[in-house]
């Protein structure tokens, strides 16, 4: 029997899925209401649908790659497993003192977000390491002990250690996981040493503890969902997407279930770099809206870069800072509450906002008819339009427009405004807020806007993408087939790949290369070992190591790659040209005399085994074929801010094809999501069948 293999991207408002026959000559899209409180409800409620919808069944899945929002909202709304924390002695309120630092020097009532361990689950153990790793107090197993009884009795479900220095000898808090083992064998525990080897205590304190505060609720959700997968008839490979763009087993991903924080938007960054290389642009910015939040991540190369760290729960989503930071690999990105169920609102000053607060999926915008009646950005986009209120998800759902327009009727009386010119505000400022965080986002990596083609996802990305493409500056978009559930696809676009980094300072002219070798050597034979658990050869994988370095004296880092096979003081020039090379880029200036220094390594061990070959389209669009054959009707759409309606026609996508050619305005429908040209924009549709559009400023 035919094999199929699946990609499952758990959203705020949606669940998507991809089936796609392992001959790839077979692919079905699929959408189906994310479920609360547990989406894995939702999971398989849409699986079973979608597979008697097909005629598929489950056992000719061969592998599932998932990913999910899961870790991040657990940490935003503070749902997570009451966690414990075993410090160093003296050292119990790192968690509250942060680095000092104010993410707003002029702002005198700044807010922090709240550790996830509050104080009263802490506890302090007698032990000490020196900067070195060496021992200055022996760990003292009966204050251990007596430690981890308090913090289990006072409530803690879980444990997070981290001591001191341990990223450079781990030995005291691998003593103690022995003693909590002793005590508790079933408790979850998270070691620093393991989560995050990396320097600066706070950060590395605030990541285990985030590990430890969701390790329950991560366990408790993969085996909840693997065993109904079971009992549905699946029995392939299931895996796990990360936040750095690989794809892990469950088991690792349990392990470490911290990594998972942006495994939604690292999928949706994937597919945009996919469809990049696919149609010759390397260099893309991708963005992605979906009913909750909008992603924008700069890929250059045709790869989103990947950092070190990240910031969750910011209590001011656009000011650095002001969250918690988490130490693990992850693809850089800016996340901005806008999706299409963002909620429209008057401000103190009277003034029209949207976002951050969202409808969800529950009760929805007020146009779901499912109870909601907060005006929204997709109540807005039906009453302009650009949305077919009988053909949302193919015809599946449909869209009550008199609860649409009676939610937005409230908001028109309060700005004096009719129902047009208040829909267009609404869609217009979603449209600069998301803009504006592209921008940033842009400018902080040293890159102008205006030169990067933009890939649109998501289920509302394909609406507002030429919008946001005019106010960047930018003059093309690419809008691929299913954009809608464009995440689910990125997951079977990923590779295997697994990543370590640990902090070993050194100064760059006297390293001591044999131990940073044996230290890159272990980092790599354990990424390796991981992917030989999730299917891949011993010997596959690219290896990719790279150091974070600094001037010395500095406090923030820079990552240099490292030249290939064993380091040596032969290549410590070479080093030194990549570092300032890549200085210069980042701060347009450097200082050659300053000594450099290595503060940490990391190792990334890529097995490139997806479960989708890459693919290039062979042919250039042929403009100037007529598309007037996919046209399934006009209706009405609003294009200015004026409120005045033209007559719009309407193109079904699947009826779309190679070489042709379509002016705007225009609608384009397909089942999971709604495209838009405004007036003077021009699509292409090329031999793969994404539309290639020229924006017209």
């Amino acid at each position: 029997m035919p094999g199929y293999v699946l990609g499952l991207d758990i959203g705020g408002t949606f669940t998507d899925f991809v089936l796609l026959s392992e001959e790839l000559d077979r692919r079905v899209l699929f959408k189906h209401l994310t479920t609360y409180p547990n989406p894995s409800d939702g999971v398989i409620q849409g699986l079973r649908l979608l597979l008697q919808q097909e005629k598929v069944e489950p056992s000719h899945i061969r592998a599932i790659v998932h990913s999910t929002t899961l870790v991040t909202n657990a940490i935003i709304e503070r749902d997570g497993a009451p966690a414990g924390l075993l410090t160093t002695e003296g050292f119990r309120h790192v968690p509250d003192l942060g680095d000092e630092q104010r993410y707003d020097t002029y702002d005198l009532h700044l807010d922090f977000p709240e550790p996830l361990v509050p104080d009263h689950l802490r506890c302090e153990v007698r032990e000490r390491m020196d900067r070195d790793g060496n021992p200055l107090t022996p760990l003292d197993p009966e204050d251990a002990a007596a430690a981890v009884r308090h913090l289990v009795e006072a409530g803690a479900r879980s444990l997070a250690v981290s001591f001191l220095h341990a990223y450079r000898n781990d030995a005291h808090e691998k003593e103690m996981l022995a003693i909590i083992r002793q005590l508790y064998p079933d408790i979850p525990v998270s070691l620093s040493s393991e989560v995050s080897p990396m320097i600066g205590e706070w950060v590395r304190t605030t990541t285990v503890c985030a590990d430890a505060y969701v390790k329950p609720i991560v366990a408790r959700y993969l085996e909840t969902l693997e065993t109904e997968l079971a009992r549905l008839g699946f029995r392939g490979r299931f895996y796990m997407m990360l936040s750095n763009g690989g794809m892990a087993t469950t088991d690792t991903a349990a392990r470490f279930p911290i990594r998972l924080l942006e495994s939604g938007p690292a999928a949706g960054a994937l597919a945009a770099g996919f469809y990049g290389r696919m149609t010759g642009h390397d260099d893309v910015l991708a963005f992605d809206m979906g009913g909750t939040t909008a992603k924008a991540c700069l890929i250059e190369g045709g790869w989103p870069r990947v950092g070190e760290r990240m910031e969750a729960a910011r209590v001011h989503r656009f000011k650095p800072g002001s969250g918690l930071p988490i130490q693990v690999p992850s693809v850089e990105l800016i996340e901005i509450g806008a999706g299409g169920g963002s909620i429209a609102w008057i401000d103190e000053l009277g003034l029209l906002r949207v976002g951050p607060q969202s409808a969800s999926s529950s009760p929805g915008p007020a146009c779901y008819g499912l109870g909601g009646a907060e005006p929204t950005v997709t109540d807005a986009n039906l009453l302009l339009g650009y949305l077919n209120p009988d053909y949302f998800l193919g015809g599946r759902m449909r869209l009550d427009v008199d609860a649409a327009r009676a939610a937005v009727r409230r908001l028109s009386e309060q700005l004096s405004l009719d129902m047009a010119a208040t829909a267009w505000g609404i869609h217009q400022t979603v449209n600069e807020n998301m803009a504006g965080a592209a921008r940033m986002h842009v400018i902080e990596r040293g890159h102008d806007p205006r030169r990067f083609t933009i890939v649109a996802s998501g289920g509302a990305g394909p609406c507002h993408a030429t919008a946001v493409a005019r106010i960047l500056g930018a003059t093309k978009v690419i809008l691929p087939p299913g954009a809608g559930t464009l995440s689910a696809l990125g997951c079977l676009a990923a590779p295997l790949s697994f990543d370590a980094s640990h902090s070993y300072l050194a100064p760059l002219d006297d390293a001591p290369w044999d131990e940073i070798n044996g230290l890159v050597t272990a980092m790599t034979s354990e990424g390796r070992r991981l992917g030989v658990d999730a299917g891949a050869g011993p010997e596959a994988g690219e290896v990719q190591v790279s150091a974070g370095m600094r001037m010395r004296g500095q406090f923030h880092t820079v990552t240099v790659p490292m030249p290939p096979g064993p380091l040596t003081s032969a290549q410590a020039p070479e080093i030194r040209r990549r570092f300032h090379e890549r200085y210069v880029r980042l701060y347009a200036r450097t200082n050659e005399q300053m000594p450099l220094e290595f503060v940490t390594w990391r190792v990334s061990v890529s097995c490139d085994q997806r479960l989708v070959p890459f693919v290039r389209a062979e042919d250039a669009p042929r403009p100037g074929r007529s598309a007037d054959a996919a046209i399934k009707g006009r209706r009405p759409a609003c294009f200015s801010p004026d409120g005045t309606y033209v007559d719009t026609p309407v193109y079904d996508r699947a009826k779309l094809a190679f070489g042709m050619e379509i002016t705007g305005p225009a609608v384009i429908e397909e089942p999971q999501s709604t495209a838009l040209l405004r007036p003077g924009d021009v699509a292409v549709v090329d031999s793969e069948l994404n539309l290639i559009v020229e924006v017209v400023s």
